[in-house]
């Protein structure tokens, strides 16, 4: 791994967060991903099971974590499982954890191969009464795939039918919606990547660049930081192609007068950063970009004032709604007739802002946490509202990532240029 060692403590947190969530005579068995064939013989990079990393900090394949805090031994009540190592898979594709590291990593100090785990749950099960297993449950996109978890599935329950069986994964929403303190370390830490990697382009866009180097600028101050790369494919969007929210061709010219919407995030310690910034090619706003801007800009400071515990996401939008709606009239997209007679269940400042205005952010970037029931204290969620004008092939959008607490809001990107004044006297010192 590039990243520095965690604390093993922030993982040993989790678990017990966890544990104290099960039912009395439970055994939770999280198993890691597969192993994803691209061609040929080759695989693609491996990607740890969120669940399974947020419990850990493993990052390895072929691995398990077995918690039964029931368990008559105390030495087997948190069980981690790692591949033996071999010496010829070794000469290949480098070294694998031993069990003293594993310790370090995870906080676990039972640590015992896969090849011999099958006979100590046949052990432990016939002595638990539930049995909690992980499946990949969210609202947003559904999978056809059958991946190891729900293969590991249909086999406990052919071994072993009469036992009760519970989702991990509702307990696991829950948890990691509420972020700890520690989780906010490692946080801002691929926060603060991200912000170095921002004010690197501040000094490096010009009319003429293109979009794929942008996002080469992006990558080499990732990777240079320890981050372990992009949180998720770096969207470099300039002109009209800014309209698009998942543009990830990246493959343009960037042109004098233009704006460019820039959308990427670092990756840190298995955590994930989520920023957009929109600056000008050529380091100067017009007229017409910087009231679009500093529209975009003031819906962004109303969404932070309004986004606190004790209101849903879906309150939180509809008056984000009716504040887009004010600021849209104000631009010129919208007259006061269009908003007498929009249709509410399509309203009529969805033609300039069609996405969600926050996402809870941790582990996954899209991460785990409700959308219908009060947001509370310690969840982490990004605010990015975004303006986009099909007529004058323009699109802006401003994101930073927010955590709730007793306190108030804390801002993690507070220190990252936002106003177009900051902007523009960054960009200019690039000449």
């Amino acid at each position: 791994m590039k990243y520095l060692p965690l604390d093993a403590q922030l993982f040993r947190d989790n678990r017990k967060r966890f544990v104290k969530a099960l039912k009395p005579g439970s055994i939770a068995i999280f198993v890691s991903n597969d192993e994803w064939p691209s061609n040929g013989d080759a695989l693609l990079p491996f990607k740890q099971n969120s669940d399974l990393y947020w419990l850990t900090g493993i990052v390895q394949e072929d691995t398990m974590l077995v918690l039964f805090p029931d368990n008559p031994d105390p030495k087997y009540r948190e069980v981690l499982v790692l591949v033996r190592p071999n010496e010829l898979k070794e000469k290949w594709d480098g070294k694998r954890l031993r069990k003293e590291e594993a310790t370090a990593i995870s906080g676990v100090t039972t640590i015992v191969w896969l090849d011999a785990i099958d006979a100590l749950l046949q052990q432990w099960i016939h002595i638990a009464d539930h049995i909690y297993l992980d499946t990949n449950e969210n609202d947003r996109k559904s999978s056809p795939v059958v991946t190891r978890a729900y293969r590991f599935i249909e086999t406990m329950k052919q071994r072993y039918p009469l036992h009760h069986y519970q989702r991990s994964a509702k307990i696991i929403r829950d948890l990691r919606a509420v972020k700890t303190a520690r989780e906010v370390e490692v946080i801002q830490k691929a926060i603060d990547i991200t912000e170095q990697a921002f004010r690197r382009l501040l000094g490096f866009i010009r009319p003429g660049v293109m979009e794929f180097e942008i996002e080469a600028e992006v990558l080499h101050e990732f990777l240079r930081s320890r981050a372990s790369g992009p949180a998720y494919s770096s969207i470099i969007a300039s002109g009209d192609r800014a309209r698009t929210l998942h543009y990830v061709f990246n493959d343009q010219e960037c042109k004098d007068g233009e704006l460019v919407l820039m959308d990427f995030g670092a990756e840190y310690g298995g955590y994930n950063a989520d920023l957009t910034r929109t600056v000008p090619v050529n380091g100067r706003f017009t007229p017409r970009q910087k009231e679009v801007y500093n529209g975009c800009l003031h819906l962004h400071q109303f969404c932070k004032s309004i986004l606190k515990p004790g209101i849903s996401l879906a309150e939180y939008t509809d008056q984000v709604g009716e504040e887009a709606t004010k600021v849209f009239v104000k631009l010129g997209l919208l007259t006061k007739a269009d908003v007498k007679n929009e249709d509410k269940e399509n309203r009529a400042y969805r033609k300039y802002l069609y996405h969600g205005i926050s996402h809870h952010l941790g582990v996954d970037v899209h991460d785990l946490g409700t959308k219908t029931e009060p947001l509370e204290e310690g969840m982490l969620l990004t605010v990015e509202p975004g303006i986009y004008i099909e007529e004058e092939q323009m699109g802006v959008r401003i994101e930073n990532n927010v955590w709730l607490t007793k306190k108030g809001n804390v801002d993690l990107m507070k220190n990252i240029p936002i106003t177009v004044d900051e902007i523009e006297a960054l960009m200019k010192q690039r000449l």
